[in-house]
């Protein structure tokens, strides 16, 4: 079980106060509360879910883990956790261009109560474990050949690959990637949810 932390590093202090004030966030896609829906977004491939109170939550994500046949893991291990969640394959191209960067945001931002989650899709076992090791990849990875574990993201589209959805404390949907992401367009948005008050009211902003 993973434990629970919101202990703010001076390097993720100074990331915070330089990032929070310049992320926008575009209010075209919206999310009526409960249980996440996702809602084709005419063509974005960035979507923003603002305020908090009209994401979705995502409930019963879970799967077998790449660390072993007989382990599960998913959200449940992460209470009040921010969660990346990463939809990849060792066969896809983009994945293997973006996972040092995902890699990099999990080592800035777990000690704010933040962590990666991989969901690996239509993949051999050792390719996959092969591609962690080799890009010395420490968060957690579901192995999900059939992309089981996506019928969490109600409607999300399995075909997707890469993409990335940030769940917030109370693991709604905060924003949704549909294509490879770099450090310099996440972490900001890691940042800014991670520093979110649980139930606190957020006002959307103009998304560039």
């Amino acid at each position: 079980m993973a434990v629970s932390g919101r202990r703010r590093t001076p390097v993720v202090a100074a990331l915070l106060a330089l990032l929070l004030g310049g992320c926008g966030v575009g209010t075209d896609a919206v999310a009526a509360g409960g249980t996440f829906t996702f809602v084709t977004p005419g063509g974005q491939t960035r979507i923003f879910y603002d305020p908090p109170q009209s994401r979705g939550t995502v409930r019963g994500l879970s799967g077998e883990s790449l660390l072993g046949p007989a382990r599960t893991v998913g959200l449940e291990d992460f209470p009040e956790q921010v969660v990346v969640l990463n939809v990849w394959g060792s066969w896809c191209g983009p994945c293997r261009e973006e996972a040092p960067g995902l890699q990099q945001v999990h080592e800035i931002t777990r000690g704010t109560g933040v962590t990666v989650l991989g969901i690996d899709v239509r993949d051999d076992r050792d390719a996959a474990a092969d591609f962690m090791r080799d890009r010395g990849l420490s968060y957690p990875s579901i192995f999900d050949n059939p992309g089981r574990s996506l019928a969490a993201l109600r409607g999300f589209p399995r075909n997707t690959v890469p993409s990335t959805i940030v769940l917030d404390r109370e693991h709604r949907v905060a924003a949704v990637f549909l294509t490879a992401v770099r450090v310099g367009e996440l972490l900001p948005v890691v940042l800014r949810v991670a520093a979110e008050q649980t139930g606190a009211t957020a006002q959307p902003k103009v998304g560039s």
